[in-house]
């Protein structure tokens, strides 16, 4: 039976190469969404909106390994490590991205009494010199320093990111098109997940400028930006509650899980492709990317008081095999993005379910393919 608690990176290698190997993948994300809108599968506005969220990744982690630069060593002061769910998601474990927030809360406060970049780096060298030792409790403290700072630059992924709002149009002087999109980092997951909305506004003042309905709309999207809700529980509660806003369109993305044959313990054909595959270090991985979407396909009116009626949108379920039922949306993608050689493997194996699952391949180069 395997252990399914948090492990913690104790190791100070050990946790430096899985911060290496997330800062590959995350830089190669990117690119797989480049792929996506030149096959015409995400427009501009959708782009923007989800590599903004995937460039907040890429900066946590960079936040994190920072914190957990010295893991492993003796730093003078018990720290602790890196928590992450080796056997579901490969991320972190969300109290990782909470306290993060906390920290960041406080980081001004932190960096005032702490000695400059400058400061540290001139007694580690009268350590050096002078004592003949190496300055780990000196090294801890830079560490530290660089945490905090990289806090106060802020754009990180925190555990909720409130939803934006992009203008995509008009439809006439009444009714306008919107796209919202947020994110957040679900606590039973473990897995970063965003969010896209397309909606038309009927209200008389334009959503982003509405003072009563933003901040409704805000607080309601992001109570029910659960992973265990469907995409139609969430797109028709926000309908019933908001008569002049529309929802066109939802889609949700979950990043990951990640799986590694060096860090994770997943069960499933992956975690064998994994293993077959023997690929070098930095190349033994792979992350799986599900992109779930919902669609409108007809309005309906419904009576509301004597003498008016508003619109209500009706959602297209997948039609095959009670799946839309029992997912909740239209549609379910799933794709793997994975280097070359546990490429190669996996179609060397051909395990079931794989043959509709969308591949982008990294070349040892940086591009990414799709096959």
């Amino acid at each position: 039976m395997i252990d399914q608690s948090p492990t913690g990176l104790t190791d100070t290698f050990v946790a430096r190469r899985y911060f290496r190997k997330f800062e590959t993948i995350t830089n190669h994300l990117p690119r797989v969404a480049g792929v996506m809108e030149a096959d015409g599968h995400l427009s501009r506005h959708e782009i923007v909106g989800l590599t903004h969220y995937l460039a907040q990744v890429s900066y946590t982690f960079r936040a994190l390994s920072l914190k957990y630069l010295l893991t492993g060593r003796e730093t003078g002061r018990f720290f602790g490590s890196l928590a992450i769910d080796r056997t579901e998601s490969g991320f972190p474990v969300a109290e990782e991205i909470l306290t993060m927030a906390n920290d960041a809360q406080q980081a001004d406060r932190h960096l005032r009494n702490m000695p400059s970049e400058a400061d540290l780096k001139k007694e580690m060298v009268e350590v050096i010199v002078g004592k003949r030792e190496v300055p780990t409790k000196l090294q801890f403290a830079l560490s530290q320093r660089l945490y905090y700072e990289e806090l106060l630059r802020g754009d990180l992924f925190w555990a909720r990111n409130d939803p934006e709002v992009q203008w995509l149009g008009n439809i006439s002087d009444q009714r306008r098109r919107f796209l919202l999109h947020w994110a957040v980092y679900d606590s039973q997951l473990n897995l970063p997940i965003i969010y896209l909305m397309e909606l038309e506004d009927s209200g008389k003042v334009a959503l982003p400028k509405d003072q009563r309905r933003w901040p409704e709309v805000q607080a309601h999207l992001m109570a029910q930006s659960l992973g265990a809700l469907k995409l139609v529980t969430i797109a028709t509660g926000f309908d019933q509650d908001f008569n002049d806003l529309h929802p066109k369109r939802l889609r949700r993305f979950h990043v990951g899980p990640m799986y590694s044959s060096a860090f994770t313990a997943q069960t499933g054909p992956l975690g064998k492709v994994l293993s077959e595959a023997r690929a070098p270090e930095g190349h033994d991985w792979a992350l799986v990317w599900t992109e779930e979407e919902l669609l409108s396909e007809q309005v309906i009116e419904e009576r509301q008081g004597w003498f008016s009626s508003v619109e209500r949108e009706v959602f297209a379920l997948d039609p095959f095999a009670g799946r839309g039922a029992d997912s909740g949306a239209t549609r379910m993608d799933r794709s793997i993005i994975l280097p070359q050689r546990p490429y190669q493997v996996l179609e060397e194996m051909g395990p079931p379910g794989f043959s509709t699952v969308r591949k982008f391949v990294v070349s040892p180069q940086g591009r990414v393919l799709r096959y």
